[in-house]
C-alpha cells in the first residue's frame, strides 16, 4: 500500500474506530516489527530467537495504533518504532535474561579498559584486555556476544531518560530557538568526541551501520572481516561511547 492509501486508511480508522480496520493497519505495519526485531537482534546475538522478539514486538505495534495521534505531526513509523522497541526490551527485562555473572563480566571488562587506558594513555587493544582479564581471546570473544543483551538495556535506559518523540514538523533553520542551535552544536561535539574514543576498525563498523544502514553481511564485505568479528567491534564501539555521549546515547537508535 503505498503513503496515499496509508492516510485513508487511518483517516477512516480515526473516524470508525472499526475493528477490521484495525487488523488491517496491523498488517499493514507489520513488516515494521521485522526491522525493529531485525536490528535488535544484531544486539542480542544468540542470546533471544528473532521469532521471540517479533512475537513482543507485535504488542508494541497493537499499542502504538491504539494510542496514535496524528494531530501531534509525528510519523506513524517513528511512534510505532520506540513502541515495539519498548515492548521488546520491557518484556526482556521482565524475564530477567541479564543473569548474575554476565553483568560481572560485564564490570570487569569495564575495569580492564579502564585501567589499561589509565596506565598507557591510549584506546585498550582486545589483546590487552583479554590479557588483563587473565583469559583468552576466544573466551574474551564468548564474553563480548554475553554483553550484547545488557548493551541493548543500557541503550534503551538513556532513549527513556527522553521518551518523548519529537515532533518532526519542518521549521526553518533561519528561526531556530538559540537553545536548540546550542544543543545541536553540542550533540555534534559530543558524537565526534565519542566517535575519536574509537579504534579505525570501530568507528567504521559505526559509521557503516548507523549513518549508512548497511547490514553486518554488507560491512563484513566491505572490511573483510566475520560477521561476528562485526558484531564484536560494535559492541566494544557502544561499550566506549556510552559514558561520553550520556543523554545523548539514543541518537544512536535514531539515525
Amino acid at each position: 500500500m503505498d503513503e496515499t492509501g496509508r492516510m485513508r486508511l487511518w483517516d477512516e480508522y480515526s473516524r470508525t474506530k472499526s475493528q477490521d480496520l484495525r487488523e488491517k493497519i496491523i498488517l499493514e505495519y507489520a513488516p515494521l516489527v521485522k526491522v525493529v526485531a531485525g536490528r535488535l537482534s544484531m544486539y542480542l546475538g544468540y542470546n533471544v530467537e528473532y521469532e521471540d522478539l517479533v512475537s513482543y514486538g507485535i504488542f508494541g505495534l497493537i499499542d502504538a495504533i491504539d494510542k496514535y495521534d496524528a494531530k501531534k505531526e509525528v510519523k506513524f513509523e517513528t511512534y510505532a518504532s520506540l513502541r515495539i522497541r519498548g515492548a521488546i526490551l520491557d518484556q526482556i527485562r521482565k524475564m530477567d535474561w541479564i543473569p548474575r555473572t554476565i553483568r560481572q563480566k560485564q564490570k570487569k571488562i569495564e575495569t580492564a579498559i579502564k585501567e589499561i587506558e589509565d596506565s598507557n594513555g591510549r584506546c585498550a587493544t582486545e589483546e590487552e584486555i583479554a590479557g588483563n582479564l587473565g583469559i583468552s581471546m576466544e573466551e574474551y570473544a564468548e564474553w563480548q556476544s554475553q554483553m550484547k543483551i545488557t548493551n541493548v538495556v543500557s541503550l534503551n535506559e538513556y532513549m527513556e531518560q527522553g521518551s518523548e518523540v519529537p515532533n518532526e514538523k519542518v521549521s526553518s533553520k533561519h528561526f531556530s530557538a538559540p537553545e536548540a542551535v546550542v544543543e545541536e552544536k553540542e550533540l555534534k561535539e559530543t558524537l565526534k568526541d565519542a566517535l575519536n574514543l574509537l579504534t579505525e576498525k570501530e568507528r567504521k563498523v559505526v559509521l557503516l551501520y548507523y549513518y549508512e544502514e548497511l547490514t553486518l553481511k554488507e560491512i563484513s564485505n566491505i572490511l573483510e572481516v566475520s560477521e561476528s568479528r562485526i558484531s564484536q567491534l560494535h559492541t566494544r564501539a557502544l561499550q566506549k561511547m556510552k559514558d561520553k555521549l550520556g543523554k545523548y546515547m539514543g541518537v544512536l537508535s535514531r539515525i
